[in-house]
């Protein structure tokens, strides 16, 4: 299990975020995240993950500025190819939010529910908040064995919820895994989680269901920063959710938790 670093200030982490490529000039193309924003909103559910858009975003501008005002990409219609970047200080403030959401949490003993779709990238980050709500007396929801959902098993790590394929922790954009999750629990009589923090279709399904929700998304998923928008997710932070190394986002949780009063 890793050990944090000291908490970061916000000028460190900022500056941490761009190094790394976390933020700044991130590695996603921006023909990639314009397609990806045209995928939405001509209605491909893949790129909805897990929320009902309805006909409410149907022009791919309108999903460009949402992104350029939540997540900090290039605000140029002409821009069509080539680097695209996320505002670190974007990313900065939603941390502080999410802080706040998790103080809430902590203060209130909570049931929260983290699972990830992306446990190459921030597996770690989930687990070490988990840890520290746990510490905080929070009830961290232990997901029903036997879940299954797109030809995979639905597995917990680490406090984490995953999908599992062929003893492999899947990289996936699906909400089946989480409403595999929440359909178990009732179907079990266990109460729902107060809060999930999760990411891809995990977050959008639970902000979908009604609850609250932070997910962490990359500049190519729009929707859960259209979900913020419209209030689905109380929260969305914008981050290269897969770098170099998984030990570049221990700063970042560093710098959430010591924000949500959940370090010492």
């Amino acid at each position: 299990m890793p050990i944090l670093p000291p908490v970061p200030s916000r000028t460190e982490l900022v500056d941490h975020l761009v190094r790394t490529r976390i933020a700044g000039e991130v590695a996603t193309p921006r023909e990639n995240n314009l397609d990806h924003y045209r995928k939405l909103a001509n209605g491909d559910r893949h790129y909805w993950l897990g929320l009902e858009l309805g006909d409410r975003w149907t022009d791919e501008q309108d999903v460009l500025a949402v992104m350029a005002q939540r997540c900090g990409v290039i605000d140029d219609t002409r821009h069509r190819m080539g680097q695209d970047t996320i505002d670190p200080e974007l990313t900065v403030d939603a941390l502080d939010r999410a802080a706040a959401r998790l103080r809430k949490a902590a203060a209130g003993r909570e049931r929260v529910l983290f699972a990830t779709g992306h446990p190459g990238g921030l597996l770690d980050v989930h687990r070490a908040t988990a840890e520290a709500l746990r510490a905080q007396g929070c009830d961290i929801v232990v997901v029903p064995d036997g879940l299954q959902a797109d030809e995979g098993v639905v597995f917990q790590f680490a406090d984490v919820a995953m999908l599992e394929r062929g003893a492999t922790l899947w990289h996936t954009h699906s909400p089946a895994p989480m409403a595999a999750v929440l359909d178990g629990l009732e179907r079990a009589g266990e109460a729902l989680p107060d809060l999930v923090m999760a990411d891809h279709g995990w977050a959008g399904c639970a902000g979908q269901r009604g609850l609250d929700a932070i997910g962490f998304a990359d500049c190519n998923d729009p929707a859960l920063f259209v979900g913020e928008a419209e209030g689905t997710l109380q929260v969305t932070i914008p981050l290269d959710d897969h770098v170099l190394s998984p030990r570049y986002y221990d700063p970042l949780t560093a710098y959430l938790l010591g924000a949500a009063g959940l370090t010492g």
